[in-house]
């Protein structure tokens, strides 16, 4: 019994170590058979995006475990505080001693390139958060074993750029921390030409010391923003990146100055608008109204399910958190452990070199979390879709989309052709974005001006020129601290007419016009207000309105009598005058030729017929001829030359006798240029750059320009003849020339200015305000209204007619009448010439048949009927003077324009008569 006691629990004992060893070989065989892939992470662990990071990557890891039978991830967490140099070495630990396949993490570039140098020599790939703005040549070749899981920044500065042209915003506030590296020089880059292309600018950069580095944050970053309200006027502000801690002080500071409120606009980047959700309620309420910019996500099926586990698993870790979501880096860390998981399924093997992995991981052609993930160049090849968020009370808002190679859109999938803005076209001044959006100091009905206006307590600076040539436009009568004029009215007008009210005051200034440009440059004044010029060279110094007044310079000379010695040749011009002596040649020989064989007073001698036919034509210049007509072709002809005649009777005793009754004066000299030759003096303004173009560009001599100071002035040097001519601008010429037209005139060839406008700084936006609403003024008359009530004509010029405003008539007024006349002589006598050939031919025929010579040839020769009708004549005979045109027209006696036909007697008789007749021709 005590035998069987004992080896009892001895057999108990050995079934137990029995067990006991089997199961240990069974785990160590299970150990033996998982392999075990070692992954390195560098992360903060201490920021909200560290912690985020962390716990997705631990999720993504147990996720592959828990399913995977033959292979096990293990992650090993190094937090090397921010120092790049400890960075890499945390990287060479972590190869060295926990032997990594892969390191995950670096949020920024600095850190990311050092630890990729490391992985360059050991083999090892480097999964990278972050990306330089601007991808470095031959980065894959530099390293080959970097993977950026992120896009650069072009997109998103592009997205920024589109929101400040949208909004009409010129100048912008650049904002970031610094991190003692450079790391925001690419951005800026980016920013600034995408903002050029908008046709804005960067105005100021306000680096911040990094927050790690500060004694005191909040001094520092107040005293940034003193120096900022100093140095420019803009309201707009970027802010590029900064550190959860550092954007916390930035904001409460700038609230407390004023620089979150009306008429000013924040924007903050990706890096930025990371934050808001981990940022206390205090916070979010002072940054309410700004923009962020934020990387698009779906919220897929699978974001769902991940963003369920990841809420229990952070609130669990981390109770001191406000927020429970996750972030796009908690996505994107997820996603890059699910990168190498599949890399490590595609290989298959259980020793996966590191080459091997680095292709497998290049070659991921997958829709995460974070959207399609491929890459190209070692970079995520597809640009991201931003969204632009709206931070409204303690919380924000999603509003438009930002599509790459599209624009702004409400909705993923927008009609091709669809957009409202885009870096390529131009927005409206309305805005781009289809939500509504709540701004800073809750402005209602209108967009932010991104610009310091003007308030009771620091009203806009105006400066106004003291004294001016011509008093009309501007001036401060004595006593009295507010100015008037033409332009002071036009102001007015526009500021009644601003959807805001414009504050300001006013200051003299007693100098030229270039140093009131230069105190608006400098910031000493806001604005200029008076008759000032845009010119080319101003414009690069200060923003000008649309011109309200057009402007030139044109010249101004004194009157002389005309010599009126010629001047009853004035009423027709030269070509007039020849023309008309043509037709009436013209007329001349058609009327003799119609009436040469019918009528007396044109047969005889050649010398007698050439005076008969030109009497006549010139008597009936003035209606007083008298001979007697008798062909009716000759008649028409005559009507229609009478006609002629009238009509230019009647014009040149109308033209002659405005002539005579304007006042015949014209200048002395109609070009600049004759008073060069003849070395004379010239006068002009008191404003520099008037002096400047008669010298540089119409090439006057220094000492022969003499400055004006009034417009009283200019009468009393030309009777002194101190000067031979003076050079005004447009607006001064009318002023002047409606107060001495009666002895001065300007000449033409007016050389052209930008004309008169008001001068802001630049990029101010009122600029643009004033010139909306002095079109509006020009489309409606105002300043045509406002122009006759300033600038009327004196009692004597507004009913004086304008000098030499008679000109000579031209062809061009008659062309038709002369036209009808030449065409019904010409016709005329064609009618006449055709029949006189047909007769011509047959008389030859009728010669040749019976009519012949003893000598046995022709009697008469080819031409002999129109030979005959020409010379038909008698030297003998003294001809009488006929009746009148009108009682040749009452005559019952109408001679047919045809010639009877004779008998063969007759025609002897007649042909001997003629060949008498030709003998005593000389």
């Amino acid at each position: 019994m005590t035998v069987n006691k004992v080896r009892k629990p001895c057999f108990l004992l050995s079934v137990l170590i029995s067990i006991l060893l089997i199961f240990s070989n069974g785990v160590e065989a299970e150990i033996r058979t998982n392999k075990v892939t070692n992954i390195g992470a560098i992360i903060d662990v201490n920021s909200r995006i560290g912690k985020e990071e962390k716990t997705a990557m631990e999720m993504a890891v147990q996720d592959f475990n828990d399913i995977s039978t033959n292979h096990e991830l293990s992650l090993h967490f190094r937090h090397p505080g921010g120092d790049p140099l400890q960075v890499a070495y945390a990287a060479e630990e972590l190869i060295k001693e926990k032997k990594v396949k892969v390191i995950i993490g670096m949020d920024n570039w600095e850190e990311a390139a050092l630890v990729a140098n490391i992985g360059n020599q050991y083999q090892i790939p480097i999964l990278s958060f972050a990306t330089p703005a601007i991808t470095p040549p031959l980065t894959t070749v530099r390293w080959p074993f970097l993977i950026r899981m992120a896009s650069d920044g072009s997109e998103q500065m592009r997205c920024i750029a589109a929101l400040v042209q949208c909004h009409n915003w010129r100048k912008v506030v650049v904002i970031y921390e610094d991190n003692a590296y450079g790391g925001e020089s690419g951005n800026l880059a980016l920013l600034s030409e995408a903002l050029q292309e908008v046709g804005s600018e960067i105005d100021h950069r306000l680096v911040l010391p990094p927050f790690s580095l500060s004694t005191d944050p909040e001094d520092d970053v107040q005293h940034e923003l003193i120096k900022l309200q100093k140095d420019t006027e803009s309201r707009v502000f970027i802010v590029l990146q900064s550190s959860s801690p550092m954007l916390t002080c930035l904001f409460r500071e700038a609230k407390n100055m004023g620089l979150v409120g009306r008429d000013t606009a924040w924007i903050v980047s990706n890096s930025v608008t990371s934050f808001l959700d981990s940022m206390n309620n205090s916070v979010i309420s002072a940054m309410g109204g700004t923009l962020g910019i934020q990387t698009y996500y779906s919220s897929s099926s699978s974001y769902q399910r991940f963003e369920a586990q990841f809420r229990k698993i952070f609130r669990a870790e981390y109770l001191d958190e406000d927020n429970f979501l996750p972030g796009i880096q908690a996505l994107r860390a997820y996603d890059s452990i699910g990168m190498v998981t599949r890399a490590i399924e595609k290989s298959g093997s259980d020793s996966t070199s590191p080459k091997m992995l680095l292709n497998s991981v290049l070659g991921s052609d997958f829709t995460g979390l974070t959207g399609e993930i491929h890459f190209k160049d070692g970079m995520l090849s597809q640009a991201p879709i931003l969204r632009i968020v709206n931070v409204v009370g303690k919380k924000y808002k999603e509003l438009d989309f930002w599509l790459p190679n599209f624009g702004f859109s409400k909705t993923l999938h927008p009609e091709e052709g669809k957009e409202r803005c885009s870096n390529s076209n131009v927005c409206n001044n309305t805005g781009c974005l289809a939500g509504p959006v709540i701004w800073p100091g809750d402005l209602n009905g209108r967009n932010p001006k991104g610009w310091a206006m003007p308030s009771s307590a620091k009203p806009l600076r105006i400066v106004v020129p003291k004294r001016t040539s011509f008093d009309k436009f501007v001036t401060f009568q004595t006593g009295e601290a507010l100015p008037e004029g033409f332009c002071i009215d036009v102001f007015n007008e526009v500021v009644e007419r601003l959807n805001y009210s414009l504050p300001h005051e006013f200051f003299e200034h007693d100098g030229l016009y270039d140093d009131m440009i230069e105190g608006v440059y400098n910031k000493t004044y806001d604005a200029a207000i008076g008759d000032i010029t845009i010119l080319a060279e101003r414009t690069k110094y200060v923003e000008f309105t649309q011109p309200y007044a057009e402007s030139g310079l044109s010249m101004i000379v004194p009157l002389e009598n005309e010599d009126s010695t010629w001047i009853f040749t004035k009423p027709f011009n030269l070509e007039m005058w020849i023309v008309s002596g043509a037709i009436f040649i013209y007329t001349m020989l058609i009327v003799w030729f119609l009436e040469h064989q019918s009528n007396p007073d044109f047969r005889g001698p050649w010398k007698f017929q050439i005076e008969n036919a030109l009497w006549f034509l010139s008597s009936s210049l003035f209606f007083i001829h008298s001979e007697k007509l008798y062909s009716n072709f000759t008649r028409i002809v005559v009507v229609a030359w009478l006609c002629v005649v009238f009509i230019l009777t009647a014009s040149y005793t109308a033209n002659l006798t405005s002539m005579l009754t304007v006042q015949r004066m014209e200048p002395k000299f109609s070009e600049y240029k004759n008073y060069q030759i003849n070395h004379l003096t010239v006068g002009c303004d008191n404003d520099s750059f008037v002096q400047n173009y008669l010298e540089k560009v119409l090439g006057f001599q220094k000492e022969k320009i003499k400055i004006i100071d009034h417009e009283n002035d200019y009468p009393t040097e030309f009777e002194r003849n101190n000067i031979a001519a003076a050079f005004l601008e447009l607006p001064y010429e009318k002023v002047f020339l409606n107060k001495y037209c009666e002895r001065y005139t300007s000449t033409e060839g007016t050389f052209r200015f930008g004309g008169f406008g008001f001068a802001f700084q630049k990029g101010s936006p009122i600029a643009s305000d004033f010139s909306r609403v002095i079109l509006r003024l020009s489309e409606k008359g105002t300043l045509t209204t406002l122009e006759e009530r300033w600038f009327a004509p004196s009692p004597e010029c507004s009913a004086t007619v304008p000098h030499n405003n008679v000109e000579s008539l031209s062809l061009r007024s008659f062309k038709g009448i002369y036209i009808v006349s030449a065409t019904i002589s010409t016709i005329c006598f064609l009618l006449v010439l055709i029949p006189l050939v047909r007769n011509s031919r047959n008389h030859q025929e009728a010669s040749i048949e019976g009519n012949v010579t003893p000598s046995g040839k022709s009697g008469s020769s080819k031409g002999g009927g129109i030979s005959k009708y020409l010379y038909n004549g008698d030297k003998t005979r003294i001809p009488r003077r006929a009746s009148t045109f009108a009682q040749a027209l009452d005559t019952d006696v109408w001679v047919s324009s045809r010639w009877e036909r004779v008998s063969n007697s007759d025609n002897l008789d007649n042909h001997q008569d003629s060949a008498q007749a030709e003998i005593e021709m000389p």
